[in-house]
């Protein structure tokens, strides 16, 4: 027994090095996250329709910031794997292509929220109880919008520079900047939100300018922190001198990438669209799964920042031709990730019962996001395995696969159930969202032979130049 669990369990260095790549993401995601529950805190003790115009416009933002993070991934696969073989040039070119398709995909971002963003809005918006909350979430939620749409492209040029960072095991700038911007974010919502210090009491317009000044805050720091250190950076050297990006590794990426951020978007979209479906329940629904999803995030650092380490780690050794040491590390990394998850579930299970009580809503909303953070925190450990899986497959430049297994299962199992089930069944909201999340119990299984096989197993930049 012994020796078979030496299998799933490293050494010191191993963990060393593990912590060393995983902690500063853990920390920057988790400040961010931390903060983002504080924001909500905030907007909540204001009021259950302001919280809700909130969440429903976040979620919009939501699709956009992950639509970017499958872009970033797309590159990033060849950013991790030129790095892991020394390969300057082509980490550079990488570094190019991310910023050309990132600027179009925030210009995209910017003109479709411009032109429907009060409509799909709208799509969220069912006032069951004919009270009227419908039109002044819709208000709420369009005046945090427009604001809101000013900080996307400070963003993308913190995510550009923070991803290119991480794929060469430089986590700790990105984490300050992300602490430095998120301490900025906090202490703007108190003043702006509340009309602290002589400052006018804005309530949602001032959450959307305190995130929007952060971001500018965030995007100055890291690239400011890059170019003063050229010679470590050597990939910066030069980058601007031109964008253009050599059409064979173009070609490349977009092979690989293409999948993966095609999966990213519609995988963000497909949670917009689960959202919507379970947002058919009523406006109370709705601030239930915001309350809940906002303490969720926090504790979901942990599995999330693995994914990010098994990328970067996986990523360099397959790039260095190292693919039984990238197999067993992989093994171990999975393990580890999974393990971790079954505590923070617990505590997570814990907090279900009190958290809710923080905001300024009606008991059943406060009823709905304790029962929400219990079916979460039970299928964590799936979610932490999932998520490990998928980069695993990733790491390895086997991005069709990643898109079938990702999007492709929730757009063609997931969603569908939730659409039949909200609106054709008498079923209560806390079933269906029950037998939606159980259904990600098959991808496990999916996802475990896929892994095992070793199909992820190649080095994608071996005859680059």
């Amino acid at each position: 027994m012994k020796t078979r669990m030496k299998r799933y369990i490293g050494d010191r260095k191993f963990y060393a090095m593990l912590l060393g790549i995983a902690i500063p993401i853990m920390v920057q995601n988790g400040i961010t996250n931390f903060v983002a529950m504080i924001d909500n805190i905030m907007i909540g003790r204001v009021g259950t329709e302001q919280m809700s115009g909130v969440a429903v416009a976040n979620q919009l933002m939501f699709v956009f910031n992950v639509s970017m993070f499958g872009m970033l991934s797309g590159a990033g696969i060849f950013g991790a794997q030129f790095f892991g073989s020394k390969n300057v040039d082509g980490f550079r070119n990488t570094f190019r292509f991310k910023v050309i398709s990132n600027l179009l995909l925030t210009l995209a971002g910017i003109l479709i929220l411009s032109i429907w963003g009060e409509q799909l809005i709208s799509l969220y918006l069912h006032d069951n109880t004919g009270t009227g909350m419908a039109d002044a979430t819709l208000g709420y939620g369009m005046s945090y919008l427009r604001i809101m749409m000013v900080g996307m492209v400070p963003y993308a040029f913190a995510q550009i520079y923070a991803s290119t960072l991480r794929e060469m095991g430089e986590t700790v700038a990105p984490m300050r900047a992300g602490i430095v911007a998120v301490v900025t974010n906090t202490l703007l919502n108190y003043i702006l939100i509340f009309g602290k210090f002589g400052a006018p009491r804005l309530g949602v317009e001032g959450a959307a300018i305190a995130t929007v000044i952060s971001r500018f805050v965030e995007c100055a720091l890291v690239m400011t922190w890059t170019h003063r250190r050229a010679g470590q950076f050597t990939f910066i050297k030069g980058a601007y001198q031109t964008l253009r990006v050599p059409p064979e590794l173009t070609g490349k990426i977009l092979k690989k990438g293409s999948p993966l951020m095609v999966n990213e978007i519609l995988w963000s979209v497909g949670m917009a669209a689960l959202s919507q479906c379970y947002s058919t329940y009523g406006l109370e629904v709705v601030a239930g799964m915001n309350i809940s999803s906002t303490i969720s995030n926090v504790c979901n650092v942990i599995w999330l920042a693995m994914g990010n380490a098994i990328a970067i780690i996986i990523g360099q050794l397959l790039g260095a031709g190292k693919m039984e040491e990238a197999k067993d590390t992989d093994r171990k990394l999975i393990f580890f990730s999974v393990a971790s998850c079954f505590g923070i579930g617990a505590v997570l299970i814990g907090l279900a019962f009190v958290f809710p009580q923080i905001y300024n809503t009606s008991e059943t909303v406060r009823s709905l996001a304790t029962q929400f953070i219990i079916v979460a925190a039970c299928y964590m450990p799936f979610q932490a395995f999932l998520h490990a899986a998928y980069f695993t497959i990733r790491s390895g430049g086997k991005t069709v696969i990643t898109f079938f297994f990702d999007s492709g299962f929730m757009w063609a199992v997931t969603i569908p159930l939730a659409f039949v089930l909200s609106r054709y069944t008498p079923l209560p909201i806390l079933a269906t969202y029950i037998l939606c999340q159980a259904v990600d119990i098959i991808k496990c299984v999916i996802g475990y032979v896929l892994v095992k096989k070793g199909i992820w197993i190649q080095n994608l930049v071996a005859e680059e130049k």
